[in-house]
């Protein structure tokens, strides 16, 4: 999958999901929420990769939307780990990934949003 940035963005995000939870399982011995990122987390890019091969246009739609649902998530969680100290803000590491959840959240929705419209102007040509 070379070629789709959104497929490779969300497989390399899972990746390092992965790595947080190995660590906040090894250091700080957090199984509960950090289970809860690891789930989201890495579904992200599972989602993306069935949109990619999906039976139609809405199908396409709507795993893309469920990916998008479930980085929403993975971005809360992250944001609750900061919050309960668990993860330190002020880390580069800490703050790339939260940039990173955001910039795939914000090409999901676009995604979305813009087969949602595709979708539609080709139901109304019909």
């Amino acid at each position: 999958m070379n070629g789709n940035s959104i497929y490779n963005k969300t497989f390399n995000f899972a990746i390092r999901v992965i790595k947080l939870y190995k660590f906040l399982c090894d250091n700080h011995k957090e199984y509960t929420i950090s289970k809860q990122l690891l789930r989201c987390g890495t579904s992200i890019g599972a989602n993306v990769n069935e949109a990619i091969s999906a039976q139609s246009k809405k199908d396409f739609i709507s795993k893309m939307a469920i990916a998008n649902k479930e980085a929403r998530e993975t971005k809360y969680w992250i944001e609750l780990l900061t919050k309960t100290e668990y993860l330190n803000k002020n880390k580069t590491h800490v703050s790339s990934l939260q940039n990173e959840i955001e910039e795939i959240i914000k090409i999901l929705t676009s995604i979305v949003k813009t087969s949602q419209k595709n979708l539609q102007k080709e139901q109304n040509a019909k």
